[in-house]
């Protein structure tokens, strides 16, 4: 199809859960599906039944079994295979995801083709799954240390990403060797489904990938309280993060958790502000703002604070907002009303304490769930939107004198996901990137993602990182073996 049609195209997914290789449908009961777009129902799914958690956590230690003895060459040519699929029907996923999700079509089937260069990424590291031999004091010895999967994995990943976060869970933990039942968000389910479809059309063993939905606090403490899962991943907010800790804690199983954060973005006086504020602009809007590591809290240098503030007010006015499939589209409805909600509360609450809006600040007045980009200025450090994450289109924006009171103002939040900062000076940058206390940091750059490299927040943002080597070890566990003979 046309990625510029403005007719929406129809949703017809196969909505179904896969445990130990065969579709079913759930017997917990249906959610609705909603179409941002135009806030009506557009697919009922079908939920998971204790039962059904129960056959898959049964399917995952069976294809765990399997799945683990099989070598890494074998584990890479199925994900291999899986990945071309995902390439092969990007155009169709694309569409369930922004039938159901809200984002421009085209933003929906690059994240299909960039989910899928992670997944061969990681059929391709599989192969480089290196241990090491240790010299030891004894003759005729040998000291090995391998690395070994885990065993099943629980997954659970939100509805912003309903392909990518979920594809790159299932890539590392599948190229270590473990299997995983995956929960993704009901909100998306279509396009979550056919990624799983393609990992299953692949050629997986039975058992090594089930795809349930639910409620999901049943859900996670029906399978993380299972003796069979022996890690748990899990992408979304940090109250729902630190209750699936706890679970886990009680049977100490790993655990990889991406938290969120809260982005500042640092401009000094010496930057290109035309180009980092349309840069940033066009950024921060992408997909709603909906994003863990769109960049949220704007510190500007005092001497380019109103030409920046200006220039980015110009781009973000002009961006087009409307539906997935309309013509010439840049910025897109939220996924769902409770954000709206949150969006109105945040900008309330600025106001109140100071702040200025010079751009937007409130709902379109239009079907669908729409909230005018929104920009706000001379925003104080006690409003809410400075010390809680928006995840929408809301862009606070704040003066600072020196590039030290910018950092501390940064660094002042207990999370740390992303930041990003933008000087033209060596010394600067330096500093900055030595002192901003976050997983990932971009300087004068906003390219801080891709397969090879770490993806993780420190503090409250999270344990551990996915992507890269660290993302295939965050599924395994260290084995010492001394060997000597007879």
């Amino acid at each position: 199809m046309s990625k510029t049609s403005a007719a929406p195209p129809a949703y017809e997914p196969r909505l179904e859960l896969l445990i130990n290789g065969q579709w079913r449908r759930g017997n917990g009961g249906e959610f609705d599906v909603i179409d941002p777009d135009t806030e009506t129902v557009i697919a009922r799914l079908p939920l998971a039944s204790a039962q059904d958690l129960d056959d898959a956590l049964a399917a995952a230690q069976r294809g765990f079994q399997v799945w683990r003895r099989k070598s890494p060459m074998e584990r890479g040519t199925v994900l291999e295979k899986a990945a071309k699929l995902m390439h092969e029907r990007a155009d169709a996923i694309g569409v369930l995801m922004s039938r159901e999700h809200g984002k421009i079509y085209a933003e929906s089937v690059n994240e299909v083709h960039t989910s899928a260069d992670i997944v061969k990424w990681f059929a391709e590291e599989g192969r480089r799954n290196y241990g090491r031999v240790v010299p030891g004091a004894l003759p005729n010895s040998r000291q090995l240390v391998l690395k070994v999967p885990v065993g099943p994995v629980a997954a659970f990943s939100p509805w912003n990403f309903p392909v990518r976060i979920p594809a790159r869970t299932i890539a590392a933990a599948m190229a270590a060797g473990c299997s995983v039942v995956l929960k993704p968000a009901e909100e998306t389910p279509g396009s979550t489904t056919e990624l799983v479809r393609c990992f299953h059309d692949a050629g997986l063993p039975p058992g090594v990938l089930n795809l349930v939905f639910g409620v999901p606090s049943e859900v996670s403490e029906h399978l993380i309280r299972s003796d069979v899962i022996r890690a748990v991943a899990f992408t979304g907010s940090i109250p729902v993060g630190k209750q699936l800790l706890k679970l886990a804690a009680d049977g100490v199983k790993k655990v990889v958790m991406e938290l969120g954060g809260h982005a500042p973005v640092i401009v000094c006086n010496d930057a290109d502000v035309d180009a980092v504020a349309t840069m940033m602009a066009r950024a921060k809007f992408r997909s709603a703002g909906q994003a863990c590591i769109s960049p949220t809290r704007f510190y500007l240098q005092r001497g380019i604070y109103e030409r920046f503030m200006d220039k980015f007010v110009a781009v973000a006015g002009a961006l087009k907002l409307g539906g997935a499939f309309e013509p010439g589209v840049q910025a897109s409805p939220m996924a769902n009303k409770r954000r709206l909600v949150a969006m109105d509360a945040l900008v309330a609450d600025a106001v109140a304490c100071g702040a200025r809006v010079m751009l937007g600040g409130k709902r379109l007045d239009r079907p669908g769930l729409y909230f005018a980009p929104t920009v706000l200025a001379d925003v104080p450090e006690t409003a809410r939107i400075m010390n809680e994450e928006p995840f929408g289109p809301v862009v606070p924006m704040a003066a600072f004198d020196t590039v030290e009171d910018a950092i501390v103002r940064a660094n002042r939040l207990d999370v740390g996901l992303a930041a990003f900062a933008f000087t033209a000076s060596d010394r600067q940058a330096l500093l900055l990137s030595n002192e901003l206390e976050a997983g990932m940091v971009g300087i004068n750059s906003m390219l801080i993602s891709a397969p090879e490299v770490p993806f993780g927040g420190v503090r409250q943002s999270g344990i551990g990182s996915e992507n890269g080597i660290e993302g295939m070890q965050a599924y395994q566990v260290t084995k010492f073996i001394q060997q000597a003979t007879s």
